[in-house]
């Protein structure tokens, strides 16, 4: 699938020209965290910006994952609600503030499309000149506001339309005839079909961008059929955009002003290109430079290049959730403490930690990919699991390439019935 037009050039960049771009300015990246956000000056102490130029060198960094995000701010509520991660001061630098659940802070910054939501809605059709039909939360939360900036990057107006009051936007669409939608899937649902059930006119709506929850292939299918073609985005409220998907649907491309990793979860360890692990991000964005941010999303990269003719690199959608933190006979078990095991043993690429049995009678078997299958193995392995757990476990050596590839440390089998 070709297609003459894009945002800017960057998405047609070579591969080793972004790749490139990205490793001149990731050595700036960090020294500008280190000086000017508190939190990385402490959590990358040591650290020499200047040799952090390659991939293999950003994943020496520690990933900051959401909750240590949450325990800062937590921490320093009095003296900095941010926690020390933000490069911003308030007033005009800082135009707005927002609260995620947590509550986690989050600043804006006041450049043009500071959540690089433009790229996103232009690959989805939308055209300066259109009426944006903004559904998303404008309260407390930055949705709305994601989305907002993004389509006036594109050149398109915005009816700042809100959640609820269904009769009410459905009057607003009918009358103003906007372009397109954005906002979450399950909200436009009942939009349409409330639309149907009263026979209110909004065929105007013909293309749309929602993000804020799974958006399956079956409702994508039922609302092509309905005469509406509809994409996901993937942002955050820390990092804003940071894939799209495109008229192509085979996956979602990143954001040019993003590096991407996939980890395996419980680590900062980058897993071979295919496999699914938690998606950690390294914001080019100076206002809130986020370094290695683990996101607690599992993704993985596909293979090749998008069909539309924009060349970074695409990632499978949203697959799950990476912390599986579970408890077993009243213990808490982490996806780092199966990374622990594996560490300590050269042999072991790849180990899944299956909890079965019935509540008060949990089982925990530790199956393991290895070439080697001696007892001798599983035997260390065992007193490794006991060791690291607090917890006995059995070992099931499998052959290398067995283990499914979903992404999951911990998989928690039991029945709850």
């Amino acid at each position: 699938m070709a297609q003459t037009e894009f945002f800017n050039a960057l998405e047609t960049r070579s591969t080793d020209e972004r790749e490139a771009a990205f490793m001149a300015a990731l050595p700036a990246q960090v020294a500008h965290a280190q000086q000017h956000a508190p939190a990385f000056a402490e959590l990358l102490a040591g650290v020499d910006a200047s040799t952090i130029t390659s991939r293999a060198a950003l994943a020496t960094l520690p990933v900051i994952r959401k909750h240590e995000l949450l325990e800062r701010q937590k921490a320093q509520r009095a003296s900095d609600p941010f926690g020390g991660f933000s490069a911003l001061r308030r007033g005009v630098q800082m135009p707005r503030v927002f609260a995620s659940p947590g509550p986690i802070y989050e600043p804006e910054g006041s450049t043009r499309d500071y959540w690089r939501a433009g790229r996103c809605l232009f690959a989805a059709g939308f055209r300066a000149g259109d009426l944006v039909h903004n559904a998303f939360s404008y309260h407390m939360t930055p949705g709305a506001f994601i989305l907002e900036s993004g389509a006036h990057a594109v050149g398109c107006s915005v009816f700042p339309a809100g959640t609820g009051q269904t009769e009410q936007q459905l009057q607003a669409i009918a009358e103003l005839r906007p372009d397109g939608y954005t906002g979450t899937p399950s909200f436009l649902r009942i939009l349409v079909e409330k639309a149907l059930e009263s026979g209110t006119d909004i065929r105007s709506l013909r293309k749309g961008v929602v993000g804020g929850e799974a958006f399956p292939p079956s409702l994508r299918d039922w609302f092509t059929e309905r005469g509406l073609a509809i994409y996901q985005s993937y942002a955050t409220a820390d990092l804003g955009m940071v894939a799209y998907e495109t008229q192509a649907r085979e996956g979602l491309v990143l954001d040019e002003g993003v590096i991407v990793e996939i980890v395996r979860p419980g680590t900062g360890d980058p897993v071979p290109e295919g496999e699914v692990g938690e998606l950690v991000v390294t914001t080019l964005n100076p206002a809130y430079p986020l370094v290695r941010f683990g996101t607690g999303d599992l993704s993985a990269i596909l293979p090749g290049a998008c069909p539309t003719g924009r060349t970074a690199d695409r990632i499978k959608g949203w697959l799950g959730r990476a912390d599986q933190t579970t408890k077993v006979r009243g213990m808490f078990v982490h996806p780092s403490q199966v990374a622990d095991i594996v560490r300590r043993f050269p042999q072991v690429a790849k180990a899944r930690l299956v909890v079965s049995g019935e509540m008060a009678n949990d089982q925990m078997c530790l199956r393991v990919e290895s070439s080697e299958t001696s007892d001798g193995l599983r035997n260390q392995l065992e007193t490794a699991v006991r060791e690291v757990t607090k917890l006995r476990g059995q070992v099931e050596l499998v052959t290398p390439g067995s283990l499914p590839n979903d992404g999951k440390v911990i998989e928690d089998a039991r029945s709850y019935q």
